[in-house]
C-alpha cells in the first residue's frame, strides 16, 4: 500500500468533512453513544482552516481517495473546528515556552490501523520539531487514546469535551517531548 502525503487545500473541505463524519460515526461507536457522537459532529469535530491555511494541515491518500488526515498548529486552539473559536481569533503560540498542537487527525474506517496515522503524526511532530518546538499537546477523545500512548505520549488529565446541547464526551489532555526523539524524513 503506497500512502502518499500532501499539505491539505481549500479544495478538500469538502473531503475532509465526510471523513471526519465517517470516521467519527464508525471508530468512535465502540466508545461514544450515538447521541455523543451527534453532538460532537455538529458541535466539535470538523474541519479547521486556520490549519490549512497555516500549511499544517496534511491528507494521506491511498489509491487516489483521501484515507486519513491531522495536522499540528503553531496557534493556542487545542481542539475544534472553526466555529469552536468564539472571538475568531487564534493567537500564535511561543516555541520557547509553550507545545505545538496536534489536531485534527481522523481516518477513514476502510484505512484505520494501516500506518495512515501513524505516517500524520510522524510527520506533524517533525514540522513542529523543525519550527522550533520542543514538545506537543493534543486532546485525545477516546478512540485515539491507544493510538498515541503507543507512540510516547503521557496523558496529562481528563478533559470532558462539553457540548451546547448537554452532552460531555471523555477525551484525554495529552503530552509527548520532541526533544528527544529522532526524526524521519517527510
Amino acid at each position: 500500500m503506497v500512502i502518499n502525503t500532501r499539505l491539505a487545500t481549500l479544495a478538500d473541505i469538502s473531503a475532509l468533512q465526510e471523513l471526519i463524519r465517517e470516521s467519527v460515526s464508525v471508530l468512535g461507536s465502540q466508545y461514544y453513544t450515538s447521541r455523543q457522537i451527534a453532538s460532537g459532529l455538529t458541535h466539535v469535530f470538523g474541519v479547521d482552516t486556520q490549519l490549512i491555511h497555516d500549511g499544517t494541515y496534511l491528507v494521506a491518500e491511498v489509491e487516489k481517495q483521501i484515507a486519513g488526515s491531522g495536522g499540528w498548529s503553531k496557534r493556542k486552539t487545542l481542539f475544534g473546528r472553526d466555529q469552536s473559536k468564539l472571538d475568531g481569533t487564534d493567537p500564535l503560540l511561543d516555541p520557547e515556552t509553550e507545545s505545538a498542537r496536534v489536531r485534527a487527525f481522523f481516518v477513514h474506517p476502510r484505512w484505520s490501523r494501516k500506518g495512515i496515522a501513524s505516517s500524520l503524526l510522524q510527520s506533524c511532530e517533525d514540522a513542529a520539531r523543525r519550527a522550533g518546538f520542543k514538545s506537543v499537546e493534543l486532546v485525545a477523545t477516546l478512540p485515539g487514546v491507544p493510538f498515541y500512548l503507543a507512540r510516547g505520549y503521557q496523558t496529562a488529565s481528563a478533559i470532558p469535551i462539553e457540548t451546547p446541547d448537554g452532552e460531555s464526551l471523555p477525551a484525554f489532555l495529552m503530552e509527548k517531548s520532541l526533544k528527544s526523539a529522532g526524526t524521519c524524513p517527510v
